[in-house]
């Protein structure tokens, strides 16, 4: 069950693509010492494994679970709470031969998932496919089918599930800041939307939109062109809960502030609050008490 370390009812999913960890620990870390997330999962971590700053990390009570490349990629989920079943990439999910090509997919080092408390936690960072027109865009959209299959999995198996990550996309026109120019092109085309709608499924939401229907809530702004000191963003930072989470999630925010900082990332966490146990549960529990 998911538990706080301290007793405390509820837990805090968090993800931040923190476009290099090394550059950005001081950041990391005083993060954590002020919010005290349960779980982070970082993407772009743009470290090694075997460089992997996991020291400090842990002196601040976290453990560390990473898959990293040096200069590009990365993903990590740092989490106060118990990991089990730990899977790289689709480690173990892509098992047929129509698969054995995906799996070369998977080479760059872009999903990491764990058991924490019996909830399955998925990591992800989507590839941004460059252009329309690039080879990179092409490869984005295998990769979505790759990972359409690899939560297909997953969600058979019947463990609540919280995918979270860079995905790279607006899924609507409300995620830009400016729709009338910005849809249709790369992060935001026809094809993107629908191949990540049909990896999530009907069982996944976007557990932002469940709390919050209006525009102008970004979590990326593009360093170039002073586009957060003109409010030009972008959300394409997402958690996702299935329907085993749903009615436990009370809130979910994206810590803007967090890219005003000196040397900041292009990102900012987000943050998504699930209440734990269930009302009924805790109801039971105090009638069993009483004989």
């Amino acid at each position: 069950m998911l538990v706080g370390p301290c007793g405390e009812s509820g837990v805090r999913i968090a993800t931040w693509n923190v476009n290099s960890l090394r550059i950005r620990l001081d950041q990391v870390l005083a993060w954590l010492a002020e919010e005290r997330p349960e779980v982070l999962c970082l993407q772009e971590t743009k470290v090694s494994d075997d460089l992997f700053p996991w020291q400090p990390i842990e002196a601040l009570g976290y453990g560390a679970v990473f898959s990293g490349q040096k200069s590009y990629n990365g993903v990590a989920i740092l989490s106060l709470l118990p990991f089990e079943d730990l899977r790289i990439g689709f480690e173990g999910l892509l098992s047929d031969e129509a698969d054995a090509e995906a799996e070369g997919l998977a080479a760059q080092k872009r999903v990491i998932s764990a058991l924490i408390d019996g909830v399955r936690v998925v990591n992800l960072y989507v590839p941004n496919g460059a252009s329309l027109s690039s080879p990179k865009y092409a490869y984005k959209l295998e990769w979505l089918a790759c990972l359409e299959r690899a939560l297909g999995v997953l969600r058979s198996q019947g463990d609540p599930l919280v995918v979270v990550g860079d995905f790279n996309i607006a899924l609507e026109a409300r995620d830009i800041h400016a729709p009338e120019r910005l849809s249709g092109g790369i992060m935001a085309s026809e094809a993107e939307r629908l191949a990540l709608k049909q990896a999530l499924g009907p069982e996944l939401r976007d557990a932002f939109r469940v709390f919050e229907p209006a525009s102008g809530h970004w979590s990326w702004w593009d360093y170039r062109s002073g586009a957060w000191e003109t409010g030009r963003g972008w959300r394409i930072d997402h958690i996702y809960i299935d329907e085993q989470l749903l009615d436990l999630a009370t809130g979910c925010v994206i810590h803007q502030r967090l890219r005003g900082n000196p040397q900041p990332s292009d990102h900012a966490p987000v943050v998504v609050h699930l209440a734990w146990p269930p009302a009924e549960a805790e109801q039971d529990e105090e009638l069993e008490s009483e004989f």
